[in-house]
């Protein structure tokens, strides 16, 4: 079923509902209003009797059709010398038997020779005289009841037109509630249509960069509104796919373009001196070198809001220490030494993604690091600070150092790619945690990373003991 069909259809069962129970409401109202007033009539006719002296003349009689009077003895019988019109039924015959003790006047409806009756008991002790139809007479021992019908034709035929009138009511408000339901349909699914159209042409256009009428303050309104914050979301992520192309593109081009001019000198490899040819190797293998970190890096970038990888707690100390003896060995070349200072600290997170963002860390210091320098490094309370002596981070840089391809002017003559830094960057946010580069005293730069610190995994405790 459509939305405008259940729209039409619960509209339509709400009014129909509130139609039905209110003339279910009039329809008790009037029954109870006339038979009411039935019963004031009979409670009248008995007074009526009650009152005539010196005895009341009550004849066991029908005088007109279902309208009837009848004394009744205690054991359910009538006088033998009266006729009996009008049948006993248990509730007489236990009103007759009370002699007066019980419930003095009783109601209830009932059926005389085919005549819908309401029927007026009332008690009679013992001793009681009355007339009846030859002569008069006294209630025997144990007490009596005498019994006071009167019809109920006009009432049932009120009822009967109650009921046509109600029902014609119901059908009435069954249309009112269907030519209702289409009018509330066709208004409150107007805007949704429009704003369903203009999505739709959103969607054969793909142009994310159009924005909906952000509406009123209504849900439709907030609709819009997130709708609108979504394609902004989208297209933020297309520009940064499509910045990431050009990027990469302009980063690959120029391995690429050494890598051909070596090809095209390998060419007269014959022609070329043993040294010329271990420089040429040399070279060919720095520049693959170069594009698998490129290529790494940019996968890393690539990975974005995708899962993170299988996480839990590490000993953080210890990846920094790992890191720190490979950085070490890289340094030997130059000369150059890290100084390391951890203390015991665990942290959440995908372990190969940190231990990426700390190598990358301490390959930025130790490029940064002049020959023979030494690189600090301290691990405590769940954050990583690097400092090195290098020439530190310009103002002017230190906004956009952890952006991708971004590469400080003085950087531009350095093998890299300008991601390492932004791949520390996404670990951090990912991972939730910060990064943060400050000019550190004395000269050169110092970053601080931080990820959210844990209680210590038991079971790497246990490790640890044996």
């Amino acid at each position: 079923m459509t939305f405008r069909g259940r729209l039409v259809l619960a509209a339509t069962a709400a009014v129909l509902v509130v139609v039905v129970l209110g003339s279910l409401a009039t329809y008790l109202v009037a029954y109870n209003s006339l038979v009411g007033s039935v019963d004031a009539t009979l409670n009248g006719a008995a007074q009526t009797v009650a009152q005539e002296a010196p005895y009341p003349s009550i004849p066991n009689s029908c005088p007109t059709p279902g309208t009837c009077f009848q004394v009744v003895y205690a054991d359910g019988a009538v006088n033998p010398e009266d006729p009996q019109v009008l049948p006993v039924p248990e509730v007489v015959k236990r009103i007759a038997s009370s002699n007066g003790e019980g419930p003095k006047n009783t109601y209830f409806s009932t059926v005389v020779n085919g005549i819908d009756v309401r029927e007026l008991v009332v008690a009679l002790q013992a001793g009681y005289v009355y007339r009846g139809n030859s002569q008069t007479w006294q209630v025997p021992q144990g007490g009596g009841a005498i019994q006071i019908t009167t019809p109920l034709t006009g009432v049932n035929q009120e009822l009967r037109h109650l009921a046509f009138a109600l029902w014609l009511i119901v059908l009435g408000g069954i249309a009112i509630a269907v030519l209702l339901g289409l009018g509330v349909g066709r208004t409150v699914l107007s805007p949704l249509n429009n704003l369903t159209r203009s999505i739709e042409d959103l969607a054969e256009t793909t142009d994310v960069s159009r924005r909906l009428d952000p509406g009123g303050p209504d849900e439709l309104g907030r609709l819009r509104r997130a709708f609108n914050r979504l394609l902004v979301a989208l297209d933020t992520s297309r520009e940064s796919q499509r910045q990431l192309v050009l990027d990469a593109s302009h980063e690959l081009r120029t391995p690429l373009t050494s890598l051909r001019t070596n090809m095209e000198v390998a060419r007269r490899l014959p022609e070329l001196t043993p040294e010329e040819r271990e420089t040429l190797i040399n070279d060919v293998l720095t520049q693959m070198d170069e594009l698998t970190s490129l290529v790494g890096d940019m996968a890393e970038l690539a990975r974005g809001e995708q899962p993170a990888l299988t996480a839990g707690p590490i000993r953080f100390d210890r990846v920094v220490l790992e890191a720190v003896d490979a950085a070490t060995t890289h340094g030997r070349s130059r000369g150059v030494t890290f100084d390391a200072r951890v203390a015991p600290t665990w942290v959440s997170g995908s372990s190969a993604r940190i231990e990426r963002a700390v190598d990358n860390l301490l390959d930025n210091a130790l490029k940064w690091s002049p020959d023979g320098g030494v690189v600090e490094v301290a691990c405590s309370n769940g954050t990583l600070i690097v400092r090195d002596h290098g020439p530190g981070v310009a103002n002017s840089d230190a906004d956009f150092i952890f952006d991708r391809f971004y590469r400080a002017p003085g950087a531009r003559g350095r093998p890299g790619s300008g991601l390492g830094l932004a791949i520390v960057a996404q670990v951090a946010r990912d991972e939730g945690g910060t990064v943060n580069v400050y000019r550190a005293e004395g000269g050169g730069a110092l970053f601080r990373f931080s990820l959210p610190e844990v209680p210590p995994d038991p079971a790497g405790l246990e490790s640890e003991d044996d």
